[in-house]
């Protein structure tokens, strides 16, 4: 195992080599410099020592995206305790699940997940912190309440002069197997796995975007924005990490991220770099482009060789702006590219590129560069991993994707079983997706044989989670929730010799799953809620193992 340079060591550089410039804001909101982010890294620890706080402690995050809750997660790093992110849309019992799984002794929470949770539900708790000022929600110690109520007099005795860059001086992890954070795939009992990331996959991450992206196309005051959940291994590398170190500006969007607002920032901001699923710029090209050039004056000239290449670069220059007509390339990842809006960036040389991870790889697997990139695949291995096909014949028979390197997990946090079954003896992470790879190593993607889906912000969809919940509910036999376009729809096969038996008709069995799907939604995230239930005549066709073959209805109508 190589040498891992110190990942907090890396955090202090940082903030002490950009002491005066710009670091975090929230967008339309408060803006801290280096400076600022170390002062507050500073107080939070003071409250965790005089609060009890041990190293290894987990301390969870559960709130929108902000400068303070990543100013609270840094505090959490380079303090030397265990980060446990939580995406804010989780509804309460998916927050208690994994406060309670992880055992974490604080939990940091945002203005809306505040009014929402019950501190009862989380015994082992010591505290709850309110992101927006750090003060104190709950407090279980007296200690806790005393830190709190005097920090800044403790603060002012430690520093009585200045806070100065001198004074900015982090624990550093002993090596880099130890642990760093913990990320859970979900929120649901059952299904919920707490993914152990090492500061080697962090820094590893880090380093390779630092290859790529680093001083030859990103420099120190660039800004970038913050769209995709920080609870997310791939929002929280590329999108906060890797530029944090950088010297960058990181601009948040607190709130719930609409085109119309992620379009606006893109124009205000003008991000030197963008970070995105599919979606978010599907909608933006679908929403500020298309309706510009699907029109009958533009068709009659593309359809003209002689200027077809110039309209082309004119297309391409709105498009960018469309972007903020700044930044080097953007980088697509979580999810498969609608085929229609690729086709269209491939013609008018649009610089994209898709890339490819799993948050048990904290989570790039594979990127390429948008000048070196393969269209319909997603790049090749990255640096400190390898990849392979397990396949007779990679190139045309698709096989399981597997991965080894830095950045692959310690494994499921209390769940050796589950370990065991992605990580064998040799260290191959399976990533449980089918893929072929080229002659350079490029991999295309032709299936995932793990369902998860991905919301429009980002946000990991486990169907099975919803459907288990579906399958409960009055006169359902089974059921199958699949994607269409960004809505969830629910296919559901009814219990039709009960209906029959009561004299239920098909209306009858239509207003009972509606009724099932307002009382399935009031219990799920926002995401995460059907938009319609559909019923199917017969059965799923179903495996030999009798699982539903779900690739027969994805584009079920």
């Amino acid at each position: 195992m190589e040498l891992i340079p110190s990942f907090n060591l890396l955090i202090e550089k940082s903030i002490i080599n950009n002491w005066n410039y710009d670091a975090l804001t929230d967008y339309k909101g408060v803006t801290l410099q280096y400076h600022d982010v170390a002062r507050k890294i500073e107080k939070l620890h003071i409250l965790f020592e005089n609060s009890g706080v041990q190293k290894g402690d987990k301390i969870a995050l559960c709130g929108r995206n902000s400068a303070n809750w990543a100013c609270a997660f840094l505090a959490t790093l380079t303090y030397g305790a265990v980060a446990v992110p939580i995406l804010h849309e989780f509804t309460p019992e998916q927050v208690y699940n994994i406060v309670n799984h992880s055992e974490a002794k604080l939990l940091f929470v945002g203005d809306a997940v505040a009014t929402t949770i019950d501190a009862q539900k989380m015994p082992s708790l010591e505290g709850v912190v309110y992101i927006p000022d750090y003060s104190l929600v709950v407090s279980r110690t007296n200690k806790l309440t005393y830190a709190r109520e005097h920090l800044n007099e403790l603060f002012g005795k430690k520093y009585p002069k200045a806070f100065r860059p001198e004074h900015v001086e982090y624990r550093q992890e002993q090596n880099g197997e130890e642990l760093a954070l913990i990320n859970y795939t979900s929120g649901t009992t059952g299904f919920s796995k707490g993914v152990m990331i090492p500061y080697r996959a962090i820094w590893s991450n880090y380093d390779f975007a630092e290859a790529v992206l680093g001083d030859k196309n990103i420099k120190q005051g660039d800004s970038v924005i913050s769209i995709l959940p920080l609870a997310h291994m791939y929002g929280m590398s590329f999108e906060f990490l890797f530029e944090f170190l950088h010297g960058c500006h990181i601009f948040f969007l607190t709130r719930v991220p609409s085109p119309a607002i992620i379009a606006q920032a893109f124009a205000d901001i003008k991000p030197r770099i963008i970070i995105a699923v599919p979606l978010i710029i599907e909608k933006i090209i679908r929403k500020k482009v298309f309706p510009k050039v699907q029109n009958n004056r533009m068709r009659l000239l593309l359809n003209m060789p002689v200027v077809n290449k110039k309209v082309y670069e004119k297309i391409r220059e709105q498009v960018e702006l469309a972007f903020g007509g700044n930044f080097y390339e953007i980088i697509i990842g979580g999810a498969a590219f609608n085929q229609e809006v690729e086709t269209f960036l491939q013609k008018i040389s649009f610089p994209y590129t898709v890339g490819y991870g799993a948050t048990e790889c904290a989570p790039i697997i594979t990127y390429s560069d948008y000048s070196t990139f393969v269209p319909g695949s997603c790049g090749r291995a990255v640096v400190h991993m390898e990849v392979q096909v397990d396949s007779p014949d990679p190139r045309n028979i698709p096989g399981e994707i597997l991965a080894k390197g830095l950045n692959v997990m310690l494994g499921y946090y209390k769940n050796e079983e589950a370990t065991r079954e992605v990580i064998d003896e040799n260290g191959w992470y399976h990533t449980g997706d089918l893929g072929t790879m080229d002659a350079n190593g490029n991999i295309f993607i032709k299936g995932r044989s793990k369902n998860m889906l991905l919301g429009a912000s980002g946000q990991n969809i486990y169907p099975e989670e919803i459907e288990d919940k579906l399958n409960s509910m009055e006169m359902v036999v089974e059921s199958l929730v699949i994607q269409k376009d960004e809505k969830l729809i629910g296919l559901v096969y009814p219990d039709y010799e009960e209906a029959r038996n009561i004299g239920f008709s098909n209306d009858d069995l239509a207003k009972i799953m509606e009724h099932n799907r307002q009382e399935l939604n009031a219990a799920l995230p926002a995401y995460c809620k059907l938009s319609a239930i559909k019923l199917n005549e017969e059965e799923f066709e179903k495996t030999p193992k009798k699982s539903i073959k779900r690739y027969l209805y994805q584009d079920k109508d």
